[in-house]
């Protein structure tokens, strides 16, 4: 089986879309934004492109102190961010107990593993759900511009919530093309507080 290259993938579909198409004409664009140093490269590459709305949606992040940290980050990084077009926000729901319940179980298994597939899942579902009553053309995640998220799962994961709900899902590795680097950039330019686990209460155990 060949291995698909996502950022070829994308590639053809802005190639299709063009940057001078003027912003009444350009497709919609959710979000699903993990934190705003993962979501600040992508939104400046996507931003020539599509007309993005962020969707927050991370009921994995422990404790709620962290989560209202993060999300204020988000939306001031959208405030001060110089793009092409203007960025809306979406705040989904903190309901940290659907997490739990999806992770029960697996509290034990190590990051990388079942647990976090599921968790891509869980959030991922509720974009699809969110860009399909909200008319948007596509939807992806920021998700994969981590060196430690795996492309391939995220993108399959994507693909069959979009035949699911009927909405088109943005296929990408973001981490491509120095797009890692560039939100370390980014980061640094804008103060970003970049966390040191990735969300969830299991995830920190990984850094102790």
């Amino acid at each position: 089986m060949n291995k698909i290259n996502y950022q070829k993938e994308l590639d053809k579909i802005t190639a299709q879309i063009g940057e001078n198409l003027p912003e009444e004409r350009k497709p919609h664009l959710l979000l699903h934004a993990c934190c705003a140093p993962c979501s600040s490269y992508v939104l400046e590459y996507l931003s020539d492109y599509f007309n993005i709305t962020v969707f927050y949606y991370n009921p994995n992040i422990f404790p709620e102190s962290e989560y209202t940290k993060r999300i204020l980050e988000q939306q001031m990084l959208i405030g001060e961010m110089k793009v092409k077009h203007p960025v809306s926000f979406i705040a989904g729901h903190y309901d940290k107990e659907r997490f739990y319940e999806m992770a029960r179980g697996m509290e034990h298994l190590k990051e990388g593993g079942e647990r976090c597939l599921k968790c891509y899942e869980l959030r991922l579902r509720e974009a699809a759900k969110i860009a399909k009553e909200g008319g948007f053309e596509y939807y992806t995640t920021t998700l994969s511009i981590s060196p430690l998220k795996n492309a391939d799962r995220l993108n399959e994961i994507g693909t069959r919530l979009a035949n699911e709900y009927g909405v088109k899902y943005l296929q990408s590795d973001f981490k491509k093309r120095n797009g890692y680097k560039r939100s370390i950039e980014l980061s640094k330019e804008f103060g970003l507080y970049r966390q040191d686990y990735c969300g969830c209460e299991f995830s920190i155990r990984n850094v102790k």
